[in-house]
């Protein structure tokens, strides 16, 4: 038999969360053996039968940064994108947009930096021309009805530079959002964020306009702080959460970046403190457990590896 938390309901806390499945991107982009189509889209559809509202599915970005997603196009071409479950795929320029129209995709993503050094050595760019690159990717996907999302990295900490300032995140976030991307997600890439943080940085976003439901939370839990973090976000009003089945995935550019928030594990705590999500957590453990053997490993996820004997 399943275990299953008290629901205690936490004061102050949404009624309801939007989990934002990234594991088939995010969470695969940095495996060295490279995984097949069959397999990915397998992956993505036992994804979307869990009753996740959204999942991330690959990028467009060149082969030679990101081998494993090179099959992009294979992928997408194999997926129901006209299905009631968004496929959102990442794009790091016009190309890769005219690649992701092509394939028919309705939803970009767009990646930025909130400090130089990022820029320079994951998007091989400076700061500055990061968003000359990324205004017309968006112009051109909201002009042909393609929904818009904005991820900023390094919001909370950089591994070159270090602290990170509330106020430089706030204004280089407030740039992709004038750009009209319609969320941004706001990312802990090396996972150095601790609740207070999480708190100032909502708070930030609020003194220059920008209001909670625009705003999305990515944690890594490099350091453990992924649920505390995730709990102080749902404090400050934050209803979208980026989470990868298992654990799965890091950055490929920051060697301190370990896996994201396992998807299983936010719904555990979301089950515990009464906020509803849509998501069948015994199906999703079972789909962690498929890849993780397809992977020749034990999940990172806590709650994966707790039921994996119960589903």
């Amino acid at each position: 038999m399943t275990e299953l938390p008290s629901v205690l309901p936490g004061p102050g806390l949404p009624g309801r969360v939007r989990i934002y499945e990234v594991g088939a991107r995010d969470g695969l982009q940095n495996e060295k053996s490279i995984i097949d189509v069959d397999t990915k889209v397998e992956f993505i559809n036992q994804l979307i039968a869990t009753g996740l509202p959204i999942v991330e599915a690959t990028s467009f970005v060149h082969p030679k940064w990101v081998p494993q997603l090179a099959d992009a196009a294979e992928v997408i071409k194999r997926l129901p994108l006209d299905g009631p479950v968004p496929l959102p795929v990442l794009v790091p320029n016009e190309r890769g947009l005219d690649r992701a129209l092509a394939a028919g995709c309705g939803h970009i993503a767009v990646f930025a930096s909130a400090t130089e050094t990022f820029a320079n050595k994951n998007l091989n760019s400076t700061y500055a021309d990061q968003f000359d690159t990324f205004a017309p990717v968006v112009a051109r996907a909201l002009a042909a009805g393609v929904d818009a999302r904005g991820y900023l990295s390094m919001c909370f900490g950089d591994p070159w530079e270090g602290q990170v300032p509330i106020s430089n995140v706030v204004a280089a976030g407030v740039r992709l959002l004038d750009m009209g991307v319609t969320e941004l997600s706001l990312g802990d890439t090396i996972g150095t964020g601790t609740p207070g943080h999480v708190q100032a940085l909502v708070a930030g976003f609020e003194a220059a306009g920008v209001s909670a439901d625009r705003l999305a939370m990515h944690f890594h839990d490099t350091y453990g702080q992924a649920l505390a973090n995730t709990y102080a976000a749902l404090q400050s009003g934050i209803t979208t959460f980026d989470a990868s089945a298992g654990g799965l995935g890091g950055c490929p550019y920051a060697k301190s970046a370990t896996g994201n928030l396992a998807t299983e594990d936010l719904v555990w705590m979301l089950n515990g403190v009464g906020i509803e999500h849509g998501v069948d957590l015994n199906a999703l453990v079972k789909t962690s457990v498929w890849m993780a053997d397809k992977l020749g490993r034990t999940s990172p996820s806590a709650v994966v590896r707790a039921l994996a004997a119960d589903v």
